[in-house]
């Protein structure tokens, strides 16, 4: 009789076991490889191109440009040309306006920073905010400043371009 009853305890707490044991979840869904693209292949004869001539200096150096809309249907935009010692400023920022086909742009050079930001735009305004450099000339350290600026840039009343831009600091 013992060893019926330990027979029977023992399946009995081998059930609980059985029932207790963790129970395993399904593996994870396989991840997708990543799609990389393949190279191309050529499909006809590769044509030589020789460099550009004209006025492109300048162009290759563009660094950044914010076209700013709602200017009333002005073309104006920010450009920063990227030049002089990145470690102290090296963006060289202009605000241009379109004036028509046979002139171009109308550039203003606003100043020359480390990096700019749009925060706000409107008719005839864009608010700024620039990084630039800082030289202490007491100590020779190089630090940097975050600074605000508003730039004016109005039509005048018979809609030509502005002949001025006007930068005024902000907060």
């Amino acid at each position: 009789m013992r060893s019926m009853l330990f027979l029977a305890t023992l399946v009995a707490v081998s059930a609980c076991d059985q029932l207790a044991a963790p129970v395993r979840k399904s593996p994870l869904p396989p991840v997708a490889a990543p799609n990389i693209p393949r190279p191309l292949t050529a499909n006809g004869a590769p044509v030589a191109v020789a460099p550009a001539t004209g006025d492109v200096q300048q162009a290759a150096s563009v660094a950044q440009v914010v076209v700013l809309r709602g200017q009333g249907g002005a073309t104006v935009k920010l450009f920063g040309l990227a030049g002089g010692d990145p470690a102290m400023n090296g963006l060289h920022t202009y605000l241009a306006v379109f004036i028509d086909p046979a002139q171009g742009w109308r550039a203003f050079q606003i100043g020359d920073f480390l990096s700019f930001k749009v925060v706000a735009s409107a008719p005839g305004r864009v608010d700024l905010e620039v990084r630039e450099s800082t030289h202490d000339p007491d100590t020779g350290v190089i630090g940097q400043a975050t600074r605000r600026m508003i730039v004016g840039f109005a039509r005048d009343p018979q809609g030509e371009p502005p002949a001025t831009i006007t930068v005024t600091p902000a907060r």
